[in-house]
């Protein structure tokens, strides 16, 4: 693969994840609150939220770095 091609398709592998990151992290609340607000005040919604968030942030940057240099050994 040719390297500008692949510097270009690593950054967009980098901040996708963080794109996602933010709207999984807003439309938590929508999806997952209960419109509860004391619910979504406690720590164990707060916990949920953020390790739903850096899960999903994590997937998609293995998945995409490992689609970007997958094959690009020397």
């Amino acid at each position: 693969m040719d390297t500008t091609l692949t510097v270009i398709l690593g950054i967009v592998a980098m901040l996708l994840p963080l794109f996602v990151g933010r709207y999984v992290w807003k439309g938590f609340d929508g999806w997952f609150g209960k419109n509860d607000e004391i619910y979504m005040d406690s720590l164990g919604y707060f916990l949920k939220k953020i390790g739903l968030t850096i899960l999903v942030a994590f997937i998609l940057l293995w998945i995409g770095i490992g689609l970007v240099f997958n094959g690009n050994g020397a």
